[in-house]
């Protein structure tokens, strides 16, 4: 599972990463402590890199095919299992790819009974990454369209294992230029992307317990619980 994740770097340095253009339709701040709910930067591609695009989504997958917003379950994540087989789902991984910008994630670390520790993820050169991600477009009765996101879980690597089930997919960069190609819709293509990052290019660390109220986005979630010396 990905239930709370960080992007802290500024604009300049999210469009150079992602070789983006002058297209942004995103108010752009660095975050902290991004929770399911609120309107994420996402990136959705077309036939070529110049046509990457900046812009927000709100996370938690409203399918088109839902009665109302709320009806389904709007997930915040779809398992890699589910996307390549699931027919409803397939139709989003042929379609409608995004990337989702980060260079953290949050998982709990289950320590007692009823307490929890947070852990943040991230590469261990603390480069920004892309997670996998789908969107869909659903309209509403007056009219209006709402666009929504989900990020795609895998299995874990060892690291993220000792913790959690699920990571999110993160891509390497030859990944995500296929990802974000509106060229490319064969599923068995698609589907080696979906795998667990490998674990020696990332590191953890923990953090403080404040990180678990989603309306706390401040600079110091990302501090070290401990010192790293």
């Amino acid at each position: 599972m990905c239930g709370r994740y960080t992007v802290t770097v500024t604009l300049e340095e999210l469009m150079l990463r992602f070789m983006l253009g002058d297209s942004i339709a995103a108010k752009y701040a660095p975050r902290y402590n991004i929770a399911p709910g609120q309107w994420i930067p996402s990136i959705i591609g077309g036939e070529t890199v110049q046509e990457r695009r900046l812009g927000e989504l709100r996370w938690g997958l409203v399918p088109n095919w839902s009665k109302d917003e709320k009806s389904g379950a709007n997930p915040i994540n779809l398992r890699a299992e589910t996307v390549t087989e699931k027919p409803s789902f397939q139709r989003l991984l042929t379609r409608k790819r995004c990337l989702i910008p980060s260079d953290g994630f949050y998982e709990w670390n289950k320590t007692g009974k009823s307490s929890k520790q947070p852990i943040r993820f991230t590469l261990k050169d603390g480069a920004l990454f892309g997670m996998a991600g789908l969107y869909d477009t659903w309209i509403q009765a007056d009219g209006g369209r709402l666009h929504t996101c989900t990020i795609i879980t895998t299995t874990p690597n060892r690291l993220v294992a000792s913790i959690h089930e699920r990571m999110p997919v993160i891509l390497n960069s030859e990944s995500e230029s296929i990802w974000l190609d509106r060229t490319i819709t064969d599923v068995q293509r698609l589907k080696p992307l979906l795998a667990p990052y490998p674990a020696e290019l990332m590191t953890s660390y923990e953090v403080d317990p404040k990180v678990g109220n989603v309306r706390y986005d401040e600079p110091d979630c990302i501090a070290p619980l401990h010192a790293l010396w």
